[in-house]
């Protein structure tokens, strides 16, 4: 709801400020007074383009400031939290343009964008102006109206939560076949190459054994030579190095008695030739390790050709590297297992959706179908009460494929002048009929639907009397759900208003015109209506026709 508008040299307005009540607001001013600056100057904090002719003062920039309670509009709530913008209670919309021209917008102190701005106050303020139903042109809203009347809304919210689920399953689908598609033309080739990888059978560190191993092989004479020279010296020579320690040992024993310091050499020369015996063992060992058989070689030379093979093919340079790029394509073809079946699982699924989703559009779709002649009677009967008796309205169905509303399309037909041929609203009628024929819509969804600020804009151009008596009834009975602010010449619309403005003009000090508006007491408003009535002095018969209507 609007609960306050403040507007700062816009055009001829130097200083203004509008606090509507939450109910029907009619606004009234003789033709120039400004009343459609002051929608010009809303429009601005709705995301319309601006430019530095709005300026009155130069040297100062133009400011248009728009207070509303947002409390308990909770779709506007959560457009907020999606744009990761501020929550207040109390959002404050503003609009500024600088003397040089720039123009910048906040919404709660925060610097938007003219879409997103537009997008958000959209779930604020419905500004109906002369040929601006841009509602009428959405095919949603449409769908909504007929919902609302027929009691369909719930339902409709359940088909959609249906039919969101559905469209996640079935681009879980898509995305699954995708990457199927894609694995498929390299499962082949994969295949292959851990096929290629599996008949190999390394183990680990296979290669790099063999490869010393084979260098071992072919070098084994000379190793064997200085083993068996090794172990001769220490233990097979004329001398052996290990009994000549021995027999050290023995003798340093065989003095300690007599010379006890001995004692530590004594058993560090035995350590020495326990070490010693210890390495002529080994040695014996390593020598009977060594071989030289040309089968055996030729096993080792082909294992090791195949891997390095297959190191060069893959890029690779160990063993381990091999074996692990074995266990990834095992993980990706069971992966290419798995996204079948997840795509068979997927399809199922998706099937019994489908099969759900058209079961609920077509009962849907039957509601709505069952909803609309009545619907049809009761805009037609509020056309001829709001003087446009020719008209005939109609809605038109027409079958689609599943989207978020059904499968439904629905059209609102109007023939404006019997003629027996229907055109959509937006191209058979007039600015005001526009007005008008929303205005009946709106009145009878008014309870189910939530709606925001609406703002008519010269509703009634164009029907006086009783069609004009029963526009004010119509906007009346609206404003009970909804704020509603009407720009009206009518008095019978005007007289309807919970709250009435007056703009007219007023010279300031400088002797400069600029608007002024201000909100009408109950004589001053049955002045102002007697003077709509009977002209600037009207008459006794005018001012109590007015006191009547304002009763």
């Amino acid at each position: 709801m609007l609960q306050k508008l403040v507007i700062k040299n816009y055009a001829i307005i130097d200083h203004l400020v509008i606090e509507p009540d939450g109910h029907l607001n009619t606004v009234t001013g003789e033709t120039g007074a400004g009343k459609s600056i002051i929608l010009g100057a809303l429009s601005l904090i709705l995301g319309e383009r601006a430019d530095t002719s709005v300026l009155i003062n130069k040297e100062e920039k133009s400011v248009v400031e728009g207070y509303f309670d947002v409390s308990k509009n909770e779709v506007f709530k959560k457009a907020l939290a999606d744009a990761e913008l501020d929550y207040d209670a109390q959002c404050i919309i503003r609009r500024e343009i600088a003397v040089n021209g720039k123009s910048r917008a906040f919404i709660n102190d925060t610097p938007v964008t003219l879409n997103l701005l537009n997008k958000l106050t959209s779930l604020l303020v419905d500004l109906h102006q002369q040929f601006g139903h841009l509602a009428l042109e959405d095919d949603r809203f449409q769908m909504e109206a007929i919902d609302a009347i027929g009691g369909s809304a719930t339902a409709a919210d359940n088909y959609r939560v249906l039919y969101y689920k559905h469209k996640s399953i079935k681009q879980k689908l898509a995305d699954n076949r995708e990457r199927q598609s894609l694995w498929q033309k390299e499962a082949d080739y994969k295949q292959y190459l851990h096929d290629e990888l599996a008949l190999a059978d390394f183990k680990p560190e296979e290669i790099e054994h063999a490869e010393l191993q084979l260098k071992q092989m072919s070098h084994a004479e000379r190793i064997i030579n200085v083993l068996q020279a090794g172990r001769v010296m220490l233990e097979e020579g004329e001398q052996p190095l290990v009994n000549e320690l021995k027999r050290l040992s023995q003798q340093l024993q065989s003095i300690i008695d007599v010379m006890p310091d001995l004692k530590p050499i004594q058993e560090r020369v035995n350590s020495v030739w326990l070490e010693l015996k210890d390495i002529t063992d080994e040695l014996g060992v390593e020598e009977s390790k060594v071989m030289l058989d040309p089968a055996i070689m030729d096993e080792l030379q082909q294992r090791l050709d195949l891997g390095y093979k297959l190191l060069k093919k893959h890029g690779a340079r160990t063993t381990a590297e091999l074996l692990e790029l074995k266990t990834k394509l095992e993980e990706e073809l069971k992966a290419t297992l798995d996204i079948n079946d997840a795509i068979e699982r997927l399809a199922k699924e998706e099937g019994v959706l489908y099969k759900e989703l058209i079961a609920d559009a077509a009962k849907l779709s039957a509601q709505r179908k069952k909803t609309a002649p009545g619907f049809t009677n009761k805009i037609n009967e509020l056309l001829a009460l709001v003087g446009m008796p020719n008209a005939r309205f109609q809605v038109r169905f027409e079958e689609t494929l599943p989207t978020t509303h059904g499968t439904d399309s629905v059209q609102f037909m109007l023939d404006a002048n019997k003629s027996g041929q229907f055109q959509q609203l937006q191209k058979a009628a007039s600015g005001g009929e526009m007005s008008r024929i929303m205005l009946c819509i709106k009145s009878l969804t008014a309870e189910a639907l939530h709606m925001p600020t609406l703002i008519f804009d010269e509703v009634d151009t164009g029907i006086s009397g009783e069609a004009a008596r029963q526009v004010g009834m119509l906007l009346r009975d609206l404003s009970g759900y909804h704020q509603v602010i009407c720009i009206t010449h009518q008095p019978q619309v005007a007289a309807r208003g919970s709250r009435h403005f007056y703009v007219y003009k007023e010279e300031d000090k400088n002797a400069r015109l600029s608007t002024r508006i201000k909100v009408l007491q109950k004589d001053e408003r049955v002045l102002a209506i007697a003077r709509m009535i009977g002209g600037e002095q009207p008459s006794e018969a005018a001012i109590n026709n007015a006191r009547e209507l304002c009763s």
